[in-house]
């Protein structure tokens, strides 16, 4: 008998597209408000205000932030940010009510 679930490193190349699928995150772009410690209150457009943490990052009122769980992960530039939303919202309306 031997061990049935080894499998050579071959095996798993072949699947690592499809693992890039199954891990990849999605983080929101959004808009600092302000800041209060760690917590910030940020806009992700269209009305929908949130606290988010910024204990990661070093940013400040009016930047925008990449937002995943919770947690503010990256600050980028605005013109990326408005971009990004933008294509969210025609995602969003397109999709079937």
């Amino acid at each position: 008998m031997g061990f049935h679930g080894f499998r050579p490193i071959s095996f798993y190349r072949r699947l690592l597209p499809a693992l890039y699928l199954i891990v990849m995150c999605l983080a929101i772009p959004a808009k600092i408000m302000n800041i209060d410690g760690t917590k910030a209150n940020v806009d992700f457009g269209q009305g929908v205000l949130r606290e988010v943490n910024v204990a990661l990052v070093d940013a400040k009122v009016g930047d925008y932030v990449l937002v995943h769980a919770g947690y503010a992960i990256q600050v980028i530039e605005e013109k990326e940010a408005l971009e990004t939303l933008s294509l969210w919202n025609s995602i969003l309306e397109a999709s079937p009510k």
